[in-house]
Formats: structure tokens, C-alpha cells, sequence
């Protein structure tokens, strides 16, 4: 019988500059690994020898990866990965990374660390990666089934206090502003680069209980609003799994409310930038389901308006309309200047709601409707949301086109297209784009031949 060959296994280099990186030694290390082990139940033995096996290539087995990341990640005061370490087994972590909803504290900030270092790592990271409906729906199943969890304290690492969270509420408000007014392709890589190098370590730092709540609160709001960012840059594959974490990070913090949010604000519209209309209602649906209790008049408007949306898109105008008039009666209940929303839904206003409304209308095809919405919108946006109004401007032009004014749309088009040059916006890019193709049956009219002239001199 032949001999069977040997494989040869390659020196893990990663792990070996992480040793260093560490200043640990091999003895050292497997004392650590040994502890984490026996915090989670485990009566690991390694020694020094192991840790030389593993650095020669050997891949121990089971949990031990993740316990070897950890040890690592404590001793560095930061988030280590087992991709980082060299043992992700030749496993492409990127396909997956940021797409499930971790069961663990621990294990949701090593999933949302991964996904951030994987898109500073990689230019290109998903950005041609689709969205499965699936992949939006479950998440929200596992919020809704999922007890709270217990704990989230940590005593490893950096101290982290309130004034590290407070930073990453005013790191947020910032790039909020940042990107009403310019648009996501000047703020995202900002975004980006700050949660990988800062946030990441006040994950893997020391707090107390209720520091820990509030800060995975904070980086849930700058998580979500990374998602929102990679749909403005058009890369929903992205977004999603950016959202995906927010919702878990919204679970750690035990804020429901705010969990709602980012299925009925965040999912739900990119279901409905997708064409999934049927997602959309039941993200929404889980959304009120979930946050029952927890979230205040505005809060409900916004979630009712996003049932009306799917609703539109399928074409059912009653169910709609019963979503729409929940909203619009939520909404009648806000008592302006009380200091009772949070900051993440403060910004949903009578403006945005007649924004939403506008595109129940225009999907339904109820064109005077939909142009009465957009006007009461664009009255009520301030100058400062640039992409908001722009896109406003789109919504009343696209109504124009089904009343048959093209004239008047092409001039409505032509302002939303100055508006939104200033903004580098995917979105506002793709509402052009649709107008554009709305008013193809008018091509003879020479108004429409100077529009469509125009939208290609601006994106040349």
C-alpha cells in the first residue's frame, strides 16, 4: 500500500506577528487562552508547546480559534478576529461577514468588528454582493424571538465612560450633518475608517453595565447610519449587513424602540429600493410588533408610513391607505418641544411624513395626491436636507409626468437636478434616472430633449 502523503502545513505568520504585536510569550499566551476557556466552561490545557504547533500551522479544533482571538484581542485592547489570527481554516469570511445575528454579546462584536475591518480592508468589499429578501426578514424574526441579554459588561481591555460614548454621539450628529448636506460619498470612508479604529477598541474595552448599554445604543446609531450611507453610494449589499448588526447592537443595548427603527427606517426602504414590496410591510409589521410599548407618537408614524409603502407597491390602495391614516394619526398626537423622542427619530417630521406619503401615492398612481404630498414636503424640508429636496423635487416632477404637465415636470426635474449636483448621492442619481424613463413616451417634446440633454452633461 502507498504511503500516504504528507501535507505540509505553512508557518501561521499572522499569529506570529500578533504574539509580538501582543509582547506575550508562547507560555504566556496559552495561560491567557486557558482562562477565557474556563470563563465559558471549558478545561483547556494548552502550553507552550501548543501555542509552537499552532504557529507551525496546526489548526486546533472546535471553539479554540475564537477563545485564541480573544485572549489575543484582551492582551491588544482591541477586537481580533480568527481570520486575523490565521485560522479561519480557508473559509472566505467575507461572503458572509456582517449577515447574522449573533446569539452572544461577545460574538456580535466580533461579527460587526469583522465586517468594519473587512470594508476599510477592501475597496471593492461587496460592492457587487446582492440582497436576498431572506437575508432582511430572519434578522427581524431573531430580534423578535430573542430574549434580552443579561449581561455586557466587560472587564478586559481599556476603561471606556460615558465620555467615550458621549464622543460617538457627537462623532454621529457630525456626520449626520455632514451628509444632508454633501451626500454620502464625501462622509462614508470617514464613517468607516472611525468605527474600525476607534469604536472597535471601545467595543473590546472595560465598562460598567449601564456604560455598556449606552455604548453599544451610540454605535448602533453610527452602525445604522453606515448602512445608510452604503445605499447612497449604491451598494445595498452592503447596507445590509450593516443593518443587520445595527439591529443586533440595538438588542445588546436593550433599546427596542430603537430596534424597531432600523427595521421600519432602514430595511424596509431598502426593500423598497430593491422592488421587494412584501418585505417592506412585513419588516414594518415586526417593527410595530416588537417595539409595542416602547416607542413614542413619532416613532409609530413613521413605523405605520412604512407599512403604507409596501402596501403601495403591491398595488393594495385600501390597506394603504388604513397604514397611512395610523400614521397621519400618530402623527396628530406629537406634542412638539417636549424633549420626549430620541434623537434618532426626531428628524421625522409632518415634511417627511408627507415625503412618505407622496410615494404610497405616486406607487399607486394617484397623481394629484401624490403632488399635493410632495409640495407639503418640500414646504416643510429645510435647505440644509440638499438630498431630501432634491429628491422631494423628483417626487413633484414624477407627478407632473402622470398629470400629463410635461413641461412643468421637465422644469420641477431640472431644479432636483442643480439640487442634488451638489450631494454626491447614489439615491438622488437613481430618482433622476427614473424620472428620466418616465418621461421617455414624450421624447418629441423639446423640453424633454433639453432635460434628458442636461442629465447627461451632469453625469459625464
Amino acid at each position: 500500500m502507498a504511503a500516504r502523503p504528507l501535507v505540509a502545513r505553512q508557518p501561521n505568520e499572522r499569529l506570529q506577528a500578533l504574539i509580538q504585536e501582543a509582547g506575550c510569550s508562547n507560555a504566556g499566551l496559552a495561560r491567557r487562552v486557558n482562562m477565557v476557556g474556563a470563563e465559558r466552561g471549558l478545561d483547556l490545557r494548552y502550553d507552550k508547546t501548543s501555542v509552537a504547533r499552532w504557529l507551525r500551522g496546526q489548526q486546533p479544533r472546535g471553539r479554540a480559534p475564537g477563545i485564541i482571538a480573544e485572549a489575543l484581542g484582551r492582551k491588544l485592547g482591541r477586537t481580533v478576529t480568527i481570520d486575523e489570527i490565521g485560522m479561519a481554516n480557508g473559509k472566505n469570511l467575507a461572503s458572509g461577514v456582517g449577515l447574522q445575528f449573533a446569539p452572544t454579546v461577545i460574538g456580535a462584536i466580533e461579527q460587526v468588528c469583522e465586517l468594519w475591518r473587512s470594508d476599510v480592508g477592501r475597496r471593492d468589499f461587496l460592492s457587487g454582493a446582492t440582497v436576498a429578501s431572506s437575508a432582511l426578514v430572519e434578522p427581524s424574526r431573531d430580534w423578535l424571538i430573542t430574549g434580552a441579554d443579561p449581561q455586557v459588561a466587560r472587564t478586559a481591555g481599556a476603561r471606556v465612560g460615558m465620555s467615550d460614548v458621549a464622543a460617538v454621539g457627537a462623532m454621529t450628529s457630525a456626520l449626520v450633518d455632514l451628509d444632508h448636506r454633501f451626500g454620502s460619498g464625501h462622509v462614508r470612508p470617514v464613517l468607516v475608517h472611525y468605527l474600525n479604529s476607534v469604536v472597535s477598541g471601545l467595543l473590546s474595552g472595560a465598562y460598567r453595565e449601564s456604560v455598556g448599554r449606552q455604548l453599544f445604543a451610540a454605535v448602533a446609531r453610527l452602525t445604522e447610519l453606515g448602512g445608510y450611507m452604503a445605499v447612497d453610494t449604491g451598494q445595498p449589499g452592503l447596507a445590509q449587513r450593516y443593518y443587520i448588526q445595527a439591529l443586533r447592537l440595538a438588542q445588546a443595548a436593550g433599546d427596542r424602540a430603537y430596534g424597531g427603527y432600523v427595521l421600519a427606517a432602514s430595511m424596509s426602504h431598502l426593500a423598497a429600493q430593491l422592488g421587494n414590496p412584501r418585505e417592506i410591510a412585513q419588516l414594518a409589521r415586526a417593527a410595530q410588533e416588537g417595539a409595542r410599548g416602547h416607542v413614542t407618537p413619532r416613532a409609530q408614524a413613521m413605523f405605520h408610513a412604512a407599512e403604507a409603502r409596501g402596501h403601495a407597491l403591491l398595488g393594495d390602495a385600501r390597506t394603504c391607505q388604513a397604514a397611512a391614516g395610523r400614521a397621519s394619526a400618530a402623527m396628530d398626537l406629537v406634542e412638539p418641544d417636549t424633549g420626549d423622542d430620541p434623537d434618532w427619530i426626531a428628524h421625522f417630521d409632518h415634511a417627511y411624513l408627507a415625503d412618505e406619503l407622496a410615494h404610497c401615492h405616486r406607487d399607486l398612481g394617484q397623481a394629484e395626491a401624490a403632488a399635493r404630498r410632495a409640495k407639503e414636503a418640500l414646504d416643510g424640508h429645510p435647505e440644509s436636507r440638499a438630498r431630501r429636496r432634491g429628491i422631494g423635487l423628483v417626487l413633484l416632477a414624477t407627478a407632473q409626468v402622470q398629470l400629463r404637465e410635461v413641461e412643468q415636470a421637465c422644469h420641477t426635474g431640472t431644479r432636483a437636478m442643480e439640487l442634488l449636483a451638489s450631494v454626491r448621492s447614489s439615491r438622488g442619481a437613481e430618482y433622476l434616472d427614473d424620472l428620466q424613463q418616465r418621461l421617455v413616451p414624450y421624447g418629441d417634446e423639446a423640453a424633454v430633449r433639453e432635460f434628458g440633454a442636461r442629465l447627461e452633461l451632469q453625469a459625464a
